[in-house]
């Protein structure tokens, strides 16, 4: 990866792109509980979002396996989608970008403040 690839994200485009050609190929269950879980990892990214690729890579692999298996979405990941993605993501106090943010203006309006 180039400076310019990493300073305009194009790596990360034609990553993306590679996940939802793999996507297309996998049952319909699948599919959505793909969605589920990226739109949860990507809250536990940091600013540029590279952090998380490798962890979406290998979940895509898990999926694409146990669908190649034969398994339900329901064997594979559980019943609780947004608990298996904490685990992933560092566990169930896991922070989100949002959450860093938060704490962090709070810290600094405390400063500013004087407590």
């Amino acid at each position: 990866m180039n400076f310019l690839e990493k300073v305009t994200g194009s790596d990360m485009t034609k990553e993306l792109k590679s996940f939802q050609s793999r996507i297309k190929k996998l049952p319909a269950d699948y599919q959505a509980a793909w969605e589920e879980i990226s739109v949860y990892l990507w809250s536990h990214s940091n600013f540029s979002g590279r952090n998380i690729m490798p962890i979406l890579d290998g979940v895509l692999g898990l999926l694409e396996e146990t669908a190649a298996e034969g398994q339900s979405v329901q064997e594979a990941l559980g019943d609780d989608i947004k608990g298996f993605c904490s685990a992933l993501a560092g566990g169930e106090g896991a922070k989100s970008y949002r959450d860093k943010c938060r704490q962090q203006l709070n810290r600094n309006i405390a400063q500013k403040l004087g407590k």
